[in-house]
């Protein structure tokens, strides 16, 4: 009965709390929502000091709410079991919203401009700009490329 009991536990706890990679992808996030209401420098500041003390880079990802292409990469980097690792253990991520009720002029004047949306700024863990990009070069047909994300992810990741 105790063994029951307890299989029903940890499978009733698996289906609330999700896969390993999944908790591994969503603690990843400092900011996990495309909120007009935010502060993105605010956002950057909580992430530089959870970087300084992780040793890890900082993905900002920029996008909004109406945006599908960013609807699917936030998916994709929750879902993909080994994107969701590497994000896991070299990048904070911080959603920065774009959107007609508030485009964070402020914040992104001070990053190269934005051509697409979603588009991903690559921070070390001091905050500085390391990298600008684009996301349509890591797209694969209506998803992402694993291949090209990873290369990606693994060459703007902290050199440990």
């Amino acid at each position: 009965m105790k063994s029951l009991l307890a299989s029903l536990l940890t499978g009733f706890l698996m289906v609330a709390v999700g896969s390993a990679d999944e908790r591994a992808a969503s603690s990843s996030y400092i900011v996990d929502e495309y909120d007009p209401k935010r502060d993105p420098t605010d956002d950057i500041k909580t992430a530089v000091v959870k970087a300084k003390s992780s040793g890890k880079h900082i993905l900002v990802q920029v996008g909004g709410d109406w945006c599908g292409w960013c609807h699917l990469m936030s998916k994709y980097f929750n879902e993909n079991e080994k994107v969701a690792a590497a994000l896991a253990k070299n990048y904070l991520i911080v959603k920065v919203n774009y959107s007609d009720e508030n485009q964070n002029e402020a914040f992104l004047k001070q990053y190269p401009p934005i051509p697409s949306y979603p588009f991903i700024y690559i921070l070390n863990s001091d905050g500085k700009l390391l990298h600008a990009q684009r996301t349509d070069p890591l797209e694969e047909g209506k998803g992402y490329s694993e291949e090209r994300m990873l290369a990606f992810l693994d060459k703007w990741a902290p050199k440990q």
